[in-house]
């Protein structure tokens, strides 16, 4: 797998998952999710693109906060919504 140095991860923090039992917005929402994404930004916790409401991504376009780390058990990636790629 393929990463590049991303001018965006200027933008990560040290975070902690605001909601660590699942999407914050399919939860206040009651809506399902497939996967979870953490902003290194802020700690936002999102659902995946696979998910009907995709909030992970729609968080980073109206946030601006372009980096997220997948909060998979055995997974350890992060992506760059503005590149569309693995950081």
């Amino acid at each position: 797998m393929t990463t590049f140095l991303d001018p965006h991860l200027s933008m990560v923090r040290p975070v902690t998952p605001r909601t660590p039992q699942g999407c914050e917005d399919c939860l206040r929402m009651g809506s399902p999710w497939v996967h979870l994404r953490l902003c290194l930004t802020c700690g936002h916790v999102g659902c995946c693109d696979s998910s009907p409401m995709r909030h992970a991504r729609a968080h980073a376009a109206t946030d601006g906060h372009p980096i997220v780390q997948s909060l998979e058990p055995g997974e350890d990636w992060r992506w760059c919504f503005v590149h569309e790629a693995m950081v």
